[in-house]
């Protein structure tokens, strides 16, 4: 795969950014990124550096990887909005705090009598939990992640071990990754980077943080035995 075509792709990825546009964030000509995307020329290092900077990506990965792979997997962005619902959460702290945080999550719905209530399917969503100290992340190599299943609004839980919330409602930018666990450090993350990409190019802004409702979320599901994850942002 050519290091031009990776250019394009990167381009388009950004809401269809045209050279013209691409060439004046740069500081170059409209020429040069056609020569580069050709593969007729390649940029000076400095300019390489730029680009990985502006489509967070590495130098590797911008010269020798097929980035268009990975583009398959994403949806166009997208504006939606969301009603008001209820959700139990529960935040874990470990090595693998989005398998624990699911499981403590599944058992809880299982006790709580949420599963057992006519035509209730669980729905889970999870973000990560960044309330973290520098030990815990760089001594012991743990990380935070919060789970939360949707539960009706008149429910009352048979037991504790989750906190009961109100998620407003609102506007929100999605992106579905289909097949997200396939190369999930690099599908997930960079799902996250095109949303922030696409709010700072339409002058969106993400809903602040707060300790009720969470600024962005995912949720996981299947359709036509085929995994899918959106990824949602808050709008303020």
């Amino acid at each position: 795969m050519s290091f031009g075509t990776n250019i394009q792709y990167l381009r388009r990825m950004r809401d269809a950014m045209t050279q013209e546009a691409l060439a004046e964030k740069l500081n170059v000509s409209r020429q040069a990124i056609s020569k580069w995307e050709s593969d007729e020329a390649y940029p000076a290092m400095e300019k390489l550096f730029e680009l990985c900077d502006f489509f967070s990506c590495t130098m590797d990965q911008l010269l020798r990887s097929d980035m268009t792979r990975r583009g398959n997997a994403y949806s166009e962005v997208r504006i939606e909005s969301l009603d008001r619902f209820r959700m139990a959460r529960h935040a874990v702290i470990s090595a693998t705090p989005e398998d624990d945080s699911i499981l403590v999550m599944k058992d809880w719905a299982r006790k709580s009598g949420l599963l057992s209530l006519p035509n209730q399917k669980l729905e889970l969503i999870g973000w990560d939990f960044p309330v973290l100290s520098q030990e815990q992340i760089n001594v012991f190599n743990m990380h935070g992640y919060v789970s939360a299943c949707i539960v009706p609004a008149d429910f009352t839980p048979a037991c504790e071990g989750a906190e009961l919330v109100w998620q407003e409602s609102g506007k929100y930018a999605v992106i579905t990754i289909t097949e997200p666990m396939s190369a999930a450090f690099e599908l997930i993350p960079n799902g996250y980077k095109v949303l922030l990409n696409y709010l700072k190019e339409h002058k969106l802004a993400m809903k602040p943080e707060n300790q009720q409702e969470t600024a962005c979320f995912e949720k996981v599901y299947v359709k036509d035995c085929v995994e899918y994850m959106d990824i949602y942002i808050a709008l303020a």
